[in-house]
């Protein structure tokens, strides 16, 4: 028979809600299930739209900020990028705190109120006759501060597939007094919540855990323009599909997903998470340059024989240069100001889809994973805090993750670049290794499995 920890890991993440299950009549209502249910969609809902304007925004900046302020340079794109995730890292443990004493809905409203304001800023930071670059800084931060409501949002969907654990620690409740604990009360006072510390080492580890999958991610995000235009002397208008890559990888994730909580139920989350950071290092491991062919060089006139010292904002500023600013598309191929173009062979287009595939199988296996255990882990207790560390994880992941690829693929080229990613990714399996063991719901491990 297999051992209660084996049983939990593999439940489904929302428990078993069928209608006459022993959850259903213990704890709620078909109504108050269907009601938190359409919660919960809306809240998906609302990170959709959140995400999409993200992505629609992030592709414009460059050419805004130019057209805003003149005296604006690359290096300064580089701090109104980062200035989102920032502002995201910065308010998230706060809102992740106030929802651990509020109702949900106050966070909630107030950094939609937020995110609102801080739109509208950005769209008329055009107005002001000087200064408009700094504006568009303020803007992006308060952006980035209104995201941080994404802990909010963590907390309160953690908190349905926390269920199954609420129902071992409750089980000498009234089914009343379980109702009044799903439906969320006004403040954590009016609940008795299960006696037992948290394991605060598989905690700590889950967020590195986390802050590697995401930095991993978004470091490849990073690089594939760049790395294209390198490699396959892709004109600008060509580098548009990078895009339609990125687009396929979102559909593939969405595949992914669906096959993970079906997996899940049969060898558990930290499996799956441990098989995915083999799938990401097999990927960038194939990423690696061999051979004897070399990428077409950029000859064209040397303003300075040094390899420059390239800012992350330069690095990036091709991602959006829209191609009719310049119908003459210059000189193509990989740039004869970065050395490693000489004696690095190419990465052949095969080795770069192959990648891909293999990162869009990895990523959302192993983003999806370690929520749901960090979920697990902390419990029925409040995990606004805790998810407000987790985003802010995730955030400094976004900024750390651009800015270390690009620095190291512009001095040292991809050999090196993709070499230390395969690295980190084998550091990262080892500790997931030594923490294995302790990476168990809450209820398991204070012994609250009822057989």
């Amino acid at each position: 028979m297999a051992s209660p920890g084996v049983d939990t890991e593999q439940e489904p993440l929302l428990g078993d809600r069928t209608p006459g299950s022993r959850e259903w009549d213990i704890i709620e209502t078909e109504e108050h299930y269907k009601s938190r249910w359409i919660s919960i969609r809306i809240l998906y809902l609302t990170m959709f739209f959140s995400s999409v304007g993200f992505s629609i925004v992030i592709m414009s900046i460059w050419p805004y900020l130019q057209k805003i302020d003149q005296t604006a340079d690359a290096s300064f794109l580089g701090w109104v990028i980062a200035s989102f995730s920032l502002g995201q890292m910065v308010a998230s443990p706060v809102f992740g705190l106030w929802s651990n004493y509020r109702p949900r809905k106050e966070p909630l409203i107030v950094s939609i109120f937020i995110s609102v304001v801080a739109n509208c800023l950005y769209a008329y930071i055009h107005v002001p006759a000087s200064h408009n670059k700094y504006y568009m800084l303020v803007a992006r931060g308060l952006v980035g501060f209104g995201a941080g409501n994404v802990a909010v949002v963590r907390s309160y969907i953690a908190g349905a597939t926390s269920l199954q654990e609420r129902i071992s620690s409750m089980a000498n409740t009234s089914a009343c007094q379980a109702l009044g604990f799903i439906l969320g009360p006004a403040s954590t006072d009016e609940v008795q919540f299960p006696q037992g510390n948290i394991d605060q080492v598989a905690v700590l580890a889950t967020n590195v855990l986390f802050f590697v999958v995401l930095f991993i991610f978004a470091l490849f995000e990073t690089i594939v323009t760049p790395l294209t235009m390198d490699m396959y002397a892709w004109t600008r208008e060509q580098a548009v599909y990078d895009g339609i890559i990125l687009a396929a990888l979102g559909v593939e994730a969405i595949l992914i997903f669906m096959g993970v909580k079906l997996l899940s139920k049969k060898i558990g989350e930290r499996a799956i998470l441990l098989g995915g950071l083999i799938i990401v290092w097999v990927g960038f491991f194939i990423l690696l340059p061999w051979g004897n062919q070399f990428p077409k060089i950029q000859w064209e006139e040397l303003h300075n024989n040094s390899i420059p010292n390239t800012t992350f904002g330069e690095i990036i500023i091709t991602l959006w240069k829209s191609p009719r600013e310049d119908r003459n598309e210059g000189p193509t191929g990989c740039p004869i100001e970065q050395a490693w173009c000489f004696y690095t062979p190419m990465i052949h287009l095969a080795q770069f889809l192959t990648t891909a595939i293999l990162i869009g199988v990895g990523y959302p296996s192993c983003n999806v994973t370690s929520y749901t255990l960090y979920s697990k882990i902390l419990g029925p207790k409040p995990q606004g805090v805790y998810m407000g560390w987790l985003t802010a994880s995730g955030s400094a992941a976004r900024i750390l993750g651009p800015v270390f690829i690009s620095q190291v693929y512009t001095s040292w080229g991809p050999r090196w670049a993709f070499s230390l990613v395969c690295g980190i990714v084998v550091l990262t399996i080892m500790l997931l290794g030594v923490v294995y063991r302790r990476l168990v719901p809450f209820s398991v491990r204070h012994g609250r499995i009822q057989e």
